[in-house]
């Protein structure tokens, strides 16, 4: 294993590359855990409600759906929340009038709500 470099004889200048390896990985971990800590509280404020106007139909639903992309670029735009779409859990794609809460997964498990008020225009 160590001709095809899967592994390195375990003297004190690996052990200590190895060790500070782990230090940097648990330093980025940390800083992505408050980063995602951050991103909640300013999902769980009451002023963050990402607001939408869409045309209604006769049966009072709206004629295009808000789909999780559409969340996630109105989210950056009103807020400057940046959440990757795939990280959205929407069951389907919103097409009904009113407020309604979404969840997301902001990293590993932290997750947040994100509110959507959906208006009639």
């Amino acid at each position: 294993m160590i001709k095809k470099n899967l592994a390195k004889e375990a003297n004190a200048q690996a052990i200590g590359e190895l060790r500070g390896k782990q230090k940097s990985e648990e330093k980025a971990h940390a800083e992505l855990v408050a980063e995602a800590k951050d991103i909640q509280a300013k999902l769980e404020e009451e002023t963050t409600v990402v607001q939408f106007t869409e045309k209604i139909g006769p049966d009072g639903r709206t004629f295009g759906s808000i789909t999780n992309k559409k969340i996630a670029e109105e989210l950056q735009k009103q807020f400057g929340i940046k959440i990757d779409k795939r990280h959205i859990q929407v069951a389907s794609p919103i097409r009904s009038v009113g407020l309604i809460d979404v969840p997301v997964k902001i990293y590993q498990d932290i997750t947040g709500v994100i509110q959507i008020r959906v208006n009639e225009g």
